[in-house]
């Protein structure tokens, strides 16, 4: 009592923010549902402003918006700061609290 279910945490559906560069956006995308660490990742381009080694930045990046069980995670942050380019990737994982039982069936069983 007065925590969650481990089993029930591991079982639990979450989407990944990840920005990329351009240029990897597709590699890192195209690698995390082949490895079936991601059931589905959308690819749409996004100008980030943000401060950077005290420099203000306003670049184009591409948003990978990942779709996968929270048992994935360890394996799928691991994968993404393989094949990232930055030093310090976004990578910000949020709790999918509800959706479309069929489609969540679908990307459960696309993963693991």
């Amino acid at each position: 009592m007065g925590g969650k279910d481990v089993s029930r945490l591991e079982n639990e559906f979450i989407v990944i923010f990840c920005t990329t560069g351009p240029g990897e956006a597709e590699t890192v995308a195209k690698a995390l549902v082949k490895e079936r660490l991601a059931a589905c990742v959308n690819i749409s381009p996004v100008r980030s402003c943000y401060i950077w080694e005290g420099e203000l930045n306003l670049d184009e990046e591409v948003l990978l918006i990942i779709k996968t069980m929270r048992s994935q995670l360890e394996p799928l942050k691991k994968r993404i700061l393989e094949l990232h380019s930055n030093a310090v990737p976004e990578i910000i994982g949020l709790p999918i609290i509800e959706g479309h039982q069929p489609y969540l069936d679908w990307l459960a069983q696309s993963v693991g």
